[in-house]
């Protein structure tokens, strides 16, 4: 695919291209991968100041995020990557291969500095969420620290550097420039921009800034940090599409293929028929979303790859609200299952009293069915970012329910609206569909057909 940028994410590229140490701090949805990786292709290839990065993000998204980008876009295909993740044999193999760019989760920071004994040979570092080294005393941080002065450039990126407070910074901070801007001790930030707040004699379980100390600490730190809440680059608000990728197993895709192709699947827990097109095009999302009714009405679970995928969804929210849109109950049953295991505290948009919380900002995620965002449901206050986890082929629904959040009175920048999307899947078929605006029903037809000549 080729890649057209936005001015913001031009922007953001020569800032990193120009910088050593950045911080690059973009919301949920506004490309900071392909940002990043065309800046690194740029420094290997154009100006030769690097020859070996290591990327560390959480999990999934050092699985799959970063390598999906790469193949995804034209100007990346000179780039040689190697995930690092899985057993510690796989770990090791990856690392040893020849590569550009090397990948792996930040659970494995201290095994690749102490254990590993692979060479810290990185001549740049990219953090995808900086945010999860907000903790000083963390065995990651630490192990990080030790490497950081053979390290020539490093960027660190997340939406929410301090989701806690400032006192979050510091480490943040002190991981990119080694302590020179915020200090290189945890008790001098302490001192100098914090009173203690709640203690209990002279424990102390919390600080608060002193009067001035957020406009101080931002100017401190100005010089490597860039924002997209504080530049022009966006003609606001803009409204900003993007897609999550998720893979299924090679036992999870071939049952999905065998339903695609029969019509009906087998299961130890129950029979799937489809008896059309319209039916067999419900069945495949889904089977794509992750549960599927079988003939008997029970709910079979395929796979959790979609809910993964909100959950890192939510973490990399860092506290900011969540619109969420289910199509299946059986997606909603599951969703809340997750949330409730997550703590994460939420509600369906089912009333007035819950639509109040949600403008009110007291829920971190809500749940909302596309039928139910009907004409005038005025959602904005509570939010600027919605995530499908169930795709519709009803344009006027979907149309419709993003424009829940941009509308007129959104207050926030921009508004982003994310899909999971299963790879190999009816869900691209979909996708495809909105994009193209072709009407409901000729859409779905088309694409069943299209998914059964494969």
């Amino acid at each position: 695919m080729k890649y057209e940028p936005h001015e913001y994410q031009q922007y953001a590229t020569e800032y990193i291209e120009t910088h050593p140490i950045a911080a690059v701090l973009l919301d949920m949805g506004l490309g900071k991968t392909s940002i990043t990786l065309t800046a690194l292709n740029d420094l290997l290839f154009d100006s030769f100041e690097i020859h070996k990065v290591i990327v560390i993000a959480p999990l999934r998204v050092a699985r799959d995020t970063w390598s999906t980008e790469i193949e995804k876009w034209e100007h990346l295909s000179n780039l040689i990557y190697s995930v690092a993740v899985g057993t510690e044999t796989e770990r090791l193999a990856a690392l040893k291969q020849q590569a550009d760019i090397y990948i792996i989760n930040r659970e494995n920071v201290q095994w690749l500095v102490e254990t590993s004994g692979i060479p810290f040979d990185f001549d740049m570092v990219v953090i995808d969420e900086l945010s999860s080294f907000k903790n000083h005393q963390s065995k990651r941080f630490r192990a990080l620290m030790k490497m950081r002065p053979r390290v020539e450039r490093i960027v660190g990126l997340t939406g929410t550097p301090s989701s806690n407070g400032l006192m979050d910074l510091w480490a943040e901070f002190k991981l990119l420039d080694m302590g020179q801007r915020l200090g290189r001790f945890i008790g001098q930030y302490r001192t100098r921009f914090f009173l203690p707040d709640k203690r209990n004699g002279q424990v102390v379980f919390s600080y608060k800034p002193l009067p001035g100390a957020e406009q101080q600490i931002y100017r401190l730190i100005s010089d490597i940090t860039i924002s997209m809440k504080s530049t022009d680059y966006l003609q606001m608000p803009e409204l900003v599409s993007t897609g999550y990728e998720v893979r299924l197993s090679e036992p999870e895709q071939k049952r999905y293929e065998e339903l695609k192709q029969d019509l009906v699947l087998e299961l130890p827990d129950g029979d799937i028929t489809a008896a059309n097109a319209a039916a067999l095009s419900g069945k495949l999302s889904q089977m794509a979303n992750g549960a599927v009714y079988a003939d008997s009405g029970e709910v079979i679970r395929i796979h959790e790859r979609k809910l993964d995928a909100l959950e890192d969804i939510i973490e990399s929210m860092g506290g900011k609200p969540l619109l969420v849109a289910y199509w299946f109950q059986h997606d909603l049953e599951r969703i809340m299952e997750r949330l409730h295991k997550l703590k994460i505290p939420f509600s369906r948009l089912d009333s007035s009293e819950s639509i109040r919380s949600w403008n009110a900002r007291e829920l971190l995620v809500a749940l909302i069915h596309p039928a139910s965002a009907g004409h005038g449901l005025n959602l904005q206050s509570g939010g600027s970012a919605i995530v499908w986890f169930g795709l519709t082929w009803s344009l006027e629904l979907y149309q419709q329910t993003n424009a829940r959040l941009w509308r007129q009175g959104q207050t926030a920048d921009t508004v982003v609206v994310q899909h999971i999307i299963t790879k190999g899947t009816i869900d691209e078929r979909i996708m495809k569909a909105l994009s193209e605006k072709d009407s409901t029903q000729s859409a779905l037809m088309n694409a069943v057909k299209a998914e059964l000549a494969i």
